[in-house]
């Protein structure tokens, strides 16, 4: 190819360039409205919960300790296991103990027989002074033997008291050493269930241990402890109908326990107990909550969160997709015909993707539902009327727990 003909073909494709650039259709306008969704603010009854960490005991909590020294010779139950009070659950070495109380045993016989020796020689002194008795009254002898026989009788007496002594003695040790016999035995102290046991067969333990040698919770009803904060809990006061403490307890709707799986817990709780005082190194009061137990899905040292209900009676809402935040201030759109305004609300609570307004809106408002960070005031739209619910139940979570 020469270079003219090179030449006109490069003047060709700029041509049908050019002719392609001038024909090319001009874009959307983007002033121009764009359609949005809008719902109308409406009153409802609406529950929302306010949530606290808690933690889950058994209603009663046994640590099982020996009461003696002594080598683990046998563990008779499993970690997990359900046991009934007085159930065998350890078994302590006992042959040294055997003998102690052998030998103990056998002091109680050497105790008695001193008994049965002194009692004998009270009983020879008291003939001794008998006899001489009359015989001092006929001036037979003198008052002197009567005397000395006298002191060998209190003698005597002194003796056996001594000789009873030892043999009380004797049997309090005997007793004692079967005591320790029996305390060899380690039993539950409670129906309940077994936990951890960190001991195992030949392990020496013994009462000044600090780790129990296993615990056993009766979880047929648990409690769930739970705190607030002082700001929470002069609300709770304050807002809780009742004269007392134990009235607004009492007026505490049933409670939910969400579970650490995300799901809630079968069974309701009730709010019971609280503590009396603040605590000065966390400046939190603690509440307990009971829950019924009886399955035993729930076991001693399980967490989650205590729901209480809130109950809100026809108060104004609105989609949490209608709303945003700037500087701790909450905002939303209203649709002024086809034009937007920029509102702001105070709110109440948010539950389950509703906004609970208190003020900055009013009852049959059109706001718009979605797609407002896209918004500005004065804005011209294309108002498309949608069901709040329909909004709301849109928002889905990304996954479950």
């Amino acid at each position: 190819m020469n270079k003219a003909s090179s030449f006109l073909g490069s003047l060709v494709m700029v041509a049908a360039i050019t002719s392609c650039g001038g024909n090319k259709k001009q874009g959307p306008d983007p002033n121009a409205a764009r359609p949005f969704p809008v719902v109308e603010v409406q009153g409802r009854s609406v529950t929302g919960y306010t949530s606290y960490p808690t933690s889950i005991e058994g209603r009663i909590n046994n640590d099982v300790r020996a009461k003696i020294s002594g080598y683990i010779r046998e563990v008779l139950v499993d970690e997990g296991q359900p046991v009934r009070k007085g159930q065998v659950l350890f078994r302590l070495e006992t042959n040294n103990l055997s003998e102690v109380a052998s030998a103990a045993r056998s002091g109680i016989g050497a105790a008695e027989a001193n008994v049965t020796a002194a009692e004998a020689a009270v009983s020879s002194a008291q003939l001794e002074v008998n006899k001489l008795i009359p015989l001092v009254e006929k001036n037979i002898i003198s008052s002197v033997q009567l005397q000395t026989a006298k002191d060998n009788l209190r003698s005597a007496e002194g003796k056996l008291a001594q000789a009873k002594a030892g043999q009380s003695q004797a049997q309090a040790n005997y007793k004692s050493a079967l005591a320790n016999v029996d305390y060899s035995i380690i039993r539950s102290p409670i129906d309940g269930i077994v936990g951890r046991i960190p001991f195992k067969t030949g392990s020496l333990v013994g009462p000044s241990d600090p780790t129990p040698l296993t615990t056993v919770s009766e979880t047929s009803e648990v409690y769930a402890y739970f705190s607030m904060n002082e700001r929470e809990y002069l609300n709770f006061l304050g807002n809780t109908p009742g004269n007392t403490v134990a009235e607004k307890l009492r007026n505490i709707p049933p409670v939910t326990l969400v579970m650490a799986n995300g799901r809630e817990y079968d069974h309701k709780g009730l709010v019971k107990t609280v503590t009396g005082q603040i605590d000065p190194q966390t400046g939190s009061i603690l509440f307990r909550a009971s829950f019924p137990n009886q399955s035993g899905l729930l076991v001693n040292g399980n967490s989650g969160t205590i729901r209480i209900p809130k109950q809100y009676e026809n108060v104004l809402v609105v989609p949490e997709a209608a709303t945003f935040e700037q500087q701790g201030i909450v905002h939303l759109f209203v649709a002024d015909h086809d034009t937007t305004a920029l509102g702001t609300i105070k709110v109440i609570d948010r539950v389950n993707n509703l906004v609970l307004v208190e003020s900055g809106i009013n009852k049959g408002d059109l706001v718009i539902a979605a797609g407002v960070n896209s918004l500005r005031s004065g804005m011209k739209i294309i108002p498309r009327k949608t069901d709040l619910d329909s909004i709301v139940n849109a928002i889905k979570p990304v996954f479950e727990r």
